[in-house]
């Protein structure tokens, strides 16, 4: 569910973790200045005290405009902690590197367009946008004060600090929108040759008129270091993806496809232990994957959390339809009993996510996908065998509703593959007749009243489902009862 109101106590501990951060941020640019000076800090401060105060305000400053920024536009950032300390470490880490490969390489060389690609991979599109600009300020302010070539120790002209301003908000959001739309690793190595000339036009152009002397060896310096920018800040997103992903729990389109990998190590123990409920989860995934598309939603991460939602029968897989072959061990047991062992996959599912520090929606949708439904098969058992009325909810799983578009899809998805299997003849009327049973009896039993799917939304996913169930279940030619033998 998005978050839309923030408490008291999530506005202070927001606010806190940002004066925190930012004072890391500043402890960051104070390094870079030791860096920068080679340790002759004492003479530097005396000497550069009112630049000091100019930067220091200035970062201050944006720090500021960040949190109003997401006070106003996303409090699902401030609710994170872990968030907020991505951002900074995003913004030290950049600033770090392209100080140092400034300094010792040359300041054309720096990959100046690293944060812009960890933060579109990070961050929403409109969010990465905006801190690519905020990121481009402070190592503006920085270069300009603290790092100009008449200061010392600094080693970046002016003309410099302009091209790589250019630079960072023009090619930074380029790379922004064209690395939305890839899935692949080729796919960011071909990002940064797109970047190339883009790069290689703004250093070129704007370092004209300084180039007095020399003007063909100044462009083919200037085209050369533009290529190692772009090479550079595409070889670093590639190495540093993983460790940010692995520290704060990102769900890159790359990560996603590693958790629904056979080599995963939950998915090869339930295709090993379950493997009934490995090839449901399975065809469920594929159902959510095309509904979530079909919404506008997530359609990766969809078909990511599916493949786990079911990860709790991996307990008692046995108990479980799809994982028996002919005896049912329920027959042995209480209607009551036989309820807790299956409803208790829920939560078991969400304890297994948590203890392998998967993300958090992983663990939300394996206790929501069932919600608050009867557990019909086993409450009509016990009324067979009671004299009197049951209460439903003793034979209900434990909730809570789904609160999201995606649970809410995995709902109707899990429910829908389940009882499709179950019918003797699978012609699409029958099946759509099922589908629309389904997700009529959860509107019903307001199933979706917690999260924000709507009407349209909800007969889009129901057609789809249908139709996508046609395709996994399509009827196919009889063969003929014929044996051939060789002659």
């Amino acid at each position: 569910m998005i978050k839309t109101k923030l408490t008291k106590k999530e506005i202070a501990l927001s606010a806190l973790t940002f004066v925190v951060c930012h004072t890391v941020l500043l402890l960051t640019l104070f390094l870079m200045v030791v860096i920068n000076t080679e340790g002759k800090i004492t003479e530097f401060l005396g000497a550069e005290f009112s630049n000091i105060i100019t930067v220091t305000v200035s970062v201050t400053f944006l720090s500021f405009v960040v949190y109003f920024f997401f006070l106003v536009e996303n409090h699902e950032i401030l609710s994170k902690i872990r968030k907020i300390i991505e951002i900074y470490f995003l913004l030290c880490v950049s600033s770090l590197i392209c100080d140092v490969i400034g300094k010792y390489v040359s300041p054309m060389a720096r990959p100046l367009l690293f944060f812009a690609l960890m933060a579109c991979m990070t961050f929403r599109r409109r969010e990465a946008i905006f801190l690519n600009s905020v990121f481009m300020l402070i190592l503006f302010v920085f270069n300009r004060y603290l790092n100009s070539v008449d200061i010392s120790g600094g080693s970046v002209p002016m003309i410099q600090s302009f091209a790589s301003l250019f630079i960072m908000f023009c090619c930074g959001i380029v790379g922004i929108f064209l690395l939305k739309k890839v899935k692949t690793r080729l796919g960011c190595v071909l990002v940064g040759l797109a970047l190339f000339i883009p790069t290689i036009i703004i250093n070129v152009v704007i370092q004209l008129p300084e180039m007095s002397s020399d003007v063909g060896k100044n462009i083919l310096d200037a085209v050369l270091f533009s290529i190692f920018d772009c090479a550079s800040s595409v070889l670093l997103f590639m190495c540093f993806l993983p460790v940010v992903e692995g520290l704060f729990s990102e769900l890159t389109a790359f990560r996603l496809r590693e958790l629904t990998s056979d080599n995963a190590k939950i998915i090869a123990r339930m295709k090993k232990h379950a493997l009934g409920t490995y090839n449901h989860c399975a065809v469920v995934a594929q159902l959510a994957e095309a509904c979530a598309s079909a919404i506008g939603e997530d359609s990766e991460l969809a078909r990511a959390v599916a493949y786990y939602h079911d990860i709790g029968k991996l307990k008692n897989p046995e108990m479980f339809a799809e994982n028996q072959s002919e005896y049912d061990l329920h027959k042995e047991l209480t209607p009551e009993l036989s309820v807790d062992i299956i409803r208790s996959h829920t939560r078991e599912g969400a304890k297994l996510i948590k203890k392998h520090r998967l993300p958090d929606i992983f663990a939300d949708v394996a206790v929501q996908h069932h919600g608050t439904m009867p557990i019909k098969y086993f409450y009509a058992k016990a009324l067979k065998m009671s004299d009197g009325e049951l209460n439903a909810m003793n034979y209900s799983y434990s909730g809570p509703t789904p609160t999201t578009k995606i649970a809410a899809i995995i709902m109707i998805a899990d429910a829908s593959e389940a009882a499709a299997r179950s019918l003797s003849e699978r012609t699409p009327e029958k099946v759509a007749a099922l589908v629309s049973s389904i997700v009529e009896e959860r509107m019903n039993l307001e199933q979706f009243i917690d999260c924000d799917i709507t009407m349209a939304e909800l007969n889009t996913v129901t057609r789809t489902v249908i139709n996508q169930l046609a395709g996994v279940y399509h009827s196919r030619v009889k063969y003929p009862k014929l044996v051939l033998s060789r002659k």
